[in-house]
């Protein structure tokens, strides 16, 4: 597929770049990150979804399912393995419990959207970031997109989880990008596969590429780390991301704080959340892990932000 879903457009974003930003997520991602904080955006294609706490029990849904997919015993009330993804449910939904997950929407239908906000962008020093998901995964649409931002004086950003085809991002997305928010969650590449789907050989080479070219009078390449109990948060990952980030001469990094609300989206997709076993995925990040990272990014010459 060329031509992405989008998830959401989110106006007025305040943590996603410089200023005030809209964000618009795409959906699909080459990786599958186990604590995924928008599992609703891995799959390519649209889903359905459904919120318990939204449902006001009128059962309308069950009567118009040609597939006779949903049931109150099914812990995820739908049958994703009957359901055709049809979406008659959730055009008959009156209180917006079931909805369609994933949008097809062109560029100008984005660019109408976003451009509303210009003068936020310009008083503020904000502009657009592209999130998901992956962006980066479709280049030809991605390029036109940010081609079409610069071409009314946006500012753009891209978050990225580094897994692309350099020489295709270098002419299709680079020239068009005013700062890059890179991901490295893991350094080991067994640990990367594990958790994340793949390894992060070609990750880890595309950003020593573009932070090497930022270096020289390119765009900036900021490096994100999720901060994930027991996975990314240990010592020996810590330690050795940050090593690998002073060796590329990176002088700022982020690091991202733990949330658990991403279970929450992953039971209304129908997916029971991988929590490795650990009680600590239940909460949020102790403040006092985050602190010792820091010091680890810190004691190697690297601001945090």
């Amino acid at each position: 597929m060329t031509h992405p879903l989008i998830l959401e457009i989110k106006g007025n974003a305040l943590d996603d770049g410089p200023g005030i930003r809209s964000v618009i997520f795409f959906k699909g991602c080459p990786l599958s990150c186990t604590w995924c904080h928008n599992p609703e955006g891995k799959r390519i294609d649209a889903e359905i979804g459904f919120d318990a706490a939204v449902c006001v029990g009128c059962d309308t849904c069950m009567g118009v399912c040609p597939e006779n997919a949903l049931s109150r015993d099914n812990s995820f009330f739908i049958d994703r393995s009957a359901c055709t993804f049809c979406f008659t449910c959730a055009d008959a939904c009156p209180s917006g419990a079931l909805s369609r997950i994933g949008e097809a929407m062109g560029v100008d239908e984005i660019l109408n959207l976003v451009t509303r906000d210009k003068p936020f962008y310009d008083t503020s020093g904000g502009g657009v970031t592209l999130s998901g998901g992956e962006p980066a995964m479709f280049m030809d649409f991605t390029g036109a997109l940010l081609h079409a931002l610069k071409d009314r004086g946006i500012h753009t950003l891209l978050e990225t989880c580094g897994l692309f085809d350099l020489d295709r991002f270098n002419r299709l997305l680079y020239p068009m990008l005013d700062i890059i928010y890179f991901d490295i969650k893991l350094f080991d590449p067994r640990a990367h596969a594990r958790y994340c789907g793949v390894s992060n050989t070609t990750i880890l080479a595309n950003f020593k590429a573009l932070h090497a070219r930022a270096r020289e009078g390119g765009i900036p390449v900021i490096p994100r780390t999720p901060l994930i109990p027991g996975i990314t948060d240990t010592p020996d990952n810590i330690r050795a991301i940050a090593d690998f980030l002073k060796e590329c001469g990176v002088s700022e990094a982020r690091l991202l704080p733990y949330h658990p609300l991403w279970q929450e989206k992953n039971r209304k997709i129908g997916v029971p959340p991988d929590t490795d076993g650990s009680p600590a995925m239940d909460k949020w990040l102790d403040n006092t892990v985050a602190k010792e990272c820091r010091e680890v990014f810190e004691a190697a010459g690297i601001r945090t932000g």
